[in-house]
């Protein structure tokens, strides 16, 4: 699975991995394992990183066979 976190933390006032972790509840290193494509969150940490960029889950994450 890839995402787009990275760079949508960039175009949102360069948050950083710690901000985007408090506002969705989890680690810095959880993010940066998202980010990285080592981890792949749950269907609700999903919707709200989704929720925190006001973007479609689709166009953050894609999955790839």
């Amino acid at each position: 699975m890839s995402n787009t976190i990275r760079t949508l933390r960039f175009l949102n006032n360069e948050m950083t991995q710690e901000e985007l972790a408090d506002k969705v509840g989890v680690t810095r290193q959880t993010i940066m394992s998202i980010e990285k494509g080592k981890y792949s969150p749950s269907l609700e940490l999903a919707f709200k990183i989704a929720e925190i960029f006001g973007k479609p889950l689709q166009e953050i994450f894609t999955y790839k066979k």
